[in-house]
């Protein structure tokens, strides 16, 4: 491509893309070693500077389609297992975790005692029983323990920055589920999970989620994942869900979130169905990996 050709080129994509354009077909001088760039990629950068241009036909440009036909908000984080790099979607940034911070609550609660419940740890993960998470819970010791025990794992497992509360901020929900989570922290943390010692069990029970939990995710063959879902003090639902999925070339972590203007579950369950099937879509665009060995 000449420079004439590529300078009018990157005009068209916009800025975001045009820096990625000049690295990648539009340097006249020496090469210079970078990690490539997929327009995927690119383009979900685009998205996060609120860039308006994103290829057509791209996971980024149909979660822009997608995300024009929603009232609400909308998030989505990608990222290879082992990887280094989050792509990420859309408005919703970090809310509550729910039920999805019963992963690393549940790989502690092994930790600390090997012979924990099976039934509480299956219970927890594969029909998100409240009543279950809790006594693992309780069974990190006091609650300043627990939610340390906990904060360990996610630590571990790349996200350094979630605290988990070690007391309720509202009364009728778990310290653990009310944790601040971000989309991009749980992605990084999904990213790692199958390098963890001990996330076997966790990751087996991922697999056998009730079926009227299989939505989003569960929609993909072989997912291993977990949702979680509740409303704020208004009544509104958050629905959320993370996990991993197999790719071309590997391993993919996965998080999404919904937040409908309507405030309905059903509405955020729809959304992260949808989102589902623009990853099965165009899951050729995503760059799987494995755990280092």
């Amino acid at each position: 491509m000449s420079t004439d050709r590529c300078g009018r080129f990157g005009k068209a994509l916009g800025a975001g893309l045009l820096a990625v354009a000049a690295l990648t077909s539009c340097g006249t001088g020496p090469s210079v070693s970078t990690e490539a760039t997929t327009i995927t990629e690119a383009a979900a950068r685009s998205d996060q500077m609120n860039l308006e241009f994103t290829l057509p036909g791209t996971l980024a440009g149909d979660f822009q389609e997608f995300r024009a036909g929603q009232r609400g908000h909308f998030g989505m984080a990608i990222m290879a297992v082992g990887g280094e790099r989050v792509m990420t979607f859309g408005d919703w940034t970090t809310g509550p975790a729910w039920s999805t911070m019963k992963v690393p609550l549940v790989i502690a609660a092994q930790r600390r005692n090997p012979s924990v419940s099976t039934y509480s740890m299956t219970a927890a993960i594969a029909s998100s029983d409240n009543a279950a998470a809790d006594t693992l819970w309780q069974g990190l010791g006091s609650p300043q323990e627990a939610a340390k025990a906990v904060e360990a794992v996610l630590r571990e497992g790349g996200d350094g920055k979630t605290v988990v509360p070690a007391t309720r901020s509202r009364a009728e929900h778990s310290a653990f589920g009310q944790a601040e989570w971000a989309l991009t922290e749980q992605a990084r943390f999904a990213s790692r999970l199958p390098c963890l010692p001990q996330s076997e069990t966790v990751l087996d029970l991922m697999t056998e989620i009730v079926p009227n939990h299989r939505w989003g995710l569960g929609n993909i063959r072989g997912a291993e994942f977990k949702g979680g879902w509740g409303p704020d003090a208004s009544g509104d639902y958050l629905v959320r869900q993370f996990g991993i999925i197999d790719g071309p070339t590997g391993k993919i972590a996965v998080a999404f979130a919904a937040q409908p203007d309507s405030g309905a579950f059903s509405d955020g369950m729809s959304a992260l169905d949808a989102m589902a099937t623009l990853v099965s879509e165009h899951i050729d665009e995503l760059s799987g990996g494995r755990c280092p060995r």
